[in-house]
């Protein structure tokens, strides 16, 4: 997926709900329209992002998972 990344963390190993509060952090230190990508192996961190995303000004611009792992892609509303 080619998405300009402006941020990257890896949250992998970390359960609910610290890799969503890590991400909103992150995003907290970003300027609108900045793309945040986070890494995950929480399984809950899925319903817990797109429960965040559509809460917030903020946008998923993609997702992906594989083997134990959840790829967030996320645009600062």
């Amino acid at each position: 997926m080619e998405i300009n990344v402006d941020l990257e963390i890896d949250l992998s190993g970390l359960q609910c709900p610290m890799p969503l509060l890590k991400a909103k952090l992150a995003l907290n230190g970003m300027e609108p329209h900045q793309v945040l990508k986070v890494v995950a192996t929480d399984p809950g961190s899925e319903k817990d992002f797109y429960l965040f995303i559509e809460q917030s000004q903020h946008q998923i611009l993609g997702f992906q998972k594989d083997e134990g792992a959840y790829f967030y892609w996320i645009q600062k509303g």
